[in-house]
């Protein structure tokens, strides 16, 4: 068992210099036993901004028991969150990636401030998930994450819906297909619980992301945000972090380069969400690790995929649960050799030990595959290279029937410009929709489509046009849609000197991303071109834009820990 003395805590409950804290401390009732034994962040996204986060506070609460059960002192505190539902399709986007930085500083700076020995996360929607792994690799104090879970599906005539339907519906309803009745009628019913957006969008996708590298009990994301076993996980992370604080095996002993590999690989074979490429060399970059978005994707190629969730299959989060959860894709996947059973993981034991009674029958359920008999062969995400985006890019093409696309350039400066001509079917079969100055710097913030994407798709289009951005898309978009492009407008890529007309060729079978005019007419272009600047000069999107580095890395704004000469856990 660890000494007191030997933890973060000893600077405000031991000693007579540290007898002001501890006034404060019997102040909101505790005693000096419970002043004298560890103490433990618990961390939640909790807020009334959507219903990802409404559930969190609830299983603090277990989690706190599992902490206090276990001779530990808990320590509830809160940080924001930007519901990217709630921010989709207007200027509200632009602070959803924002606030990946702020949840993982605030988190970060309130252990920092408060001596803490241990950190519980539990997260609800999209960036709170890889904000508070961030904040746990930054910290590396012994840490659990836990997801708050998702949510249930709603029933529309019959059939079950998700937040996805609605926005797609807002196109059909553009297109004429659908009334304002059938509109309204769908809104009410297609989110009927607690919990985050129910497919294989970024929740759910850094969820597995979150078993696979080891932050997590196994087993523990796939549960309804609803359901009662979701606390008994809660406790049990509780108990779990002061195994780990005893035992002082920490975040960076857990997560490696060998786990994030085994990350990536369940974000491909499961055709997640897009932004997992973005978050991915993030949280790398928290423990000094180089893993890029080239990196990623090309993990992404080599990995068959195996799950058939939506938005580019049939399943979602709750049918995955019902049979096994997360553990049987990545047994499907380490039975098959594509991940490295001997990470370590909170549990105390390698992944591979952790699975060892976990078994996979792809003939007992049709969600998940064996990887020798696959949807496909290559991941549901795969990157892109080439002129357009010499620094990669990204596509999700689970679900696609076309991996290939020639057109014509239709370029928009913004996002509202795009919406409003989609809106307005104001583009034709055969168009490349370009959308730029959306980067971190350039937007600032980075937003994602979903809006716009689901529009097109509501109008019936598609398959039949293609999208590129140096912004992002949400998990929940589907269609030939191109994002993170890279270099962005903003910092001269070559997406900014576009024009109306141009050819692009996109190719995801061989991962090509052309502009098509000559090396003559792309400088001549280059030395007329005018950056676009934005209009956020003073706040926390300004600051952003100044501090913000390249999607290929990440879009993070620190050093990271190559920089180091001292973490958090060494004080």
């Amino acid at each position: 068992m660890v000494e007191k003395s030997k933890l973060p805590s000893r600077h405000v409950s031991l000693g007579p210099k540290s007898a002001p804290h501890r006034s404060y401390y019997y102040a909101m009732g505790l005693n000096e036993n419970q002043i004298n034994q560890p103490f433990v962040g618990v961390a939640t996204c909790w807020n009334e901004s959507a219903p990802c986060n409404i559930s969190l506070s609830r299983q603090a609460q277990s989690s706190k028991k599992g902490i206090s059960d276990s001779s530990g002192t808990p320590r509830e505190f809160t940080t924001i969150t930007v519901t990217d539902g709630i921010a989709m399709g207007h200027e509200g986007m632009k602070s959803s990636l924002v606030s990946r930085e702020v949840i993982a500083d605030s988190i970060e700076v309130s252990m920092r401030g408060h001596c803490y020995d241990g950190l519980v996360g539990i997260a609800g929607c999209d960036k709170s998930l890889p904000g508070i792994m961030m904040s746990m690799l930054r910290l590396n104090v012994p840490s659990v994450f836990l997801y708050g879970g998702s949510i249930l599906p709603g029933n529309f005539g019959g059939k079950e819906v998700t937040v996805q339907d609605v926005f797609e519906a807002v196109g059909e309803y553009d297109a004429n297909k659908i009334s304002e009745k059938e509109l309204k009628c769908l809104e009410k019913v297609a989110c009927p619980s607690a919990g985050s957006c129910g497919g294989q969008f970024t929740a759910n996708t850094m969820a597995c992301v979150a078993e696979a590298i080891g932050l997590s009990i196994l087993g523990s994301s796939s549960i309804p945000a609803p359901f009662e076993s979701r606390d008994e996980f809660a406790y049990k992370s509780g108990e779990v972090v002061m195994q780990l604080i005893h035992k002082q095996l920490k975040p960076r002993d857990i997560v490696t380069k060998d786990s994030l590999i085994n990350a990536a690989r369940v974000v491909a074979c499961s055709g997640g969400s897009t932004n997992a490429a973005l978050h991915l060399p993030a949280i790398a970059n928290e423990i000094g690790i180089d893993f890029d978005l080239l990196d990623v994707t090309q993990i992404f190629k080599e990995t068959p995929y195996i799950a058939d969730l939506k938005p580019g299959g049939k399943y979602l989060a709750k049918h995955l649960f019902e049979i096994g959860g997360v553990p049987i894709i990545l047994k499907s996947l380490l039975d098959g050799g594509y991940l490295n059973g001997d990470c370590m993981t909170v549990s105390g034991k390698t992944l591979a030990e952790n699975l060892e009674n976990i078994v996979h029958d792809s003939s007992t359920q049709k969600i998940v595959y064996s990887t020798s008999k696959p949807i496909s062969k290559t991941g549901g995400v795969v990157g892109l290279q080439g002129n357009l985006a010499p620094d990669g890019a990204i596509v999700k093409v689970a679900g696609m029937r076309s991996l290939e696309f020639k057109g014509i350039a239709r370029c928009f400066d913004s996002e509202e410009e795009a919406f409003e001509a989609v809106s307005k079917k104001n583009y034709a079969a055969g168009d490349v929709i370009v959308i730029r100055y959306e980067g971190p710097k350039g937007g600032p913030g980075m937003r994602e489509m979903l809006a716009t994407t689901a529009a097109i798709y509501g109008q019936g289009m598609g398959e039949k046009v293609a999208l590129i951005t140096d912004g992002r898309f949400s998990g929940a978009t589907r269609g030939f849609c191109v994002g993170h492009i890279s270099p962005e407008a903003a910092e001269g890529g070559l997406i900014s000197i576009v024009k109306n007309g141009d050819e692009i060729y996109l190719n995801a079978n061989t991962g090509e991303i052309e502009l098509l005019i000559s090396e003559a007419e792309i400088e001549q272009r280059k030395k007329n071109l005018k950056i676009k600047e934005h209009d956020f000069k003073s706040g926390a999107l300004w600051k952003f834009s100044q501090l913000v580095g390249s999607a290929r890395y990440g879009a993070v704004t620190h050093p990271g820990a190559k920089h180091e000469t001292k973490n958090y856990s060494d004080i």
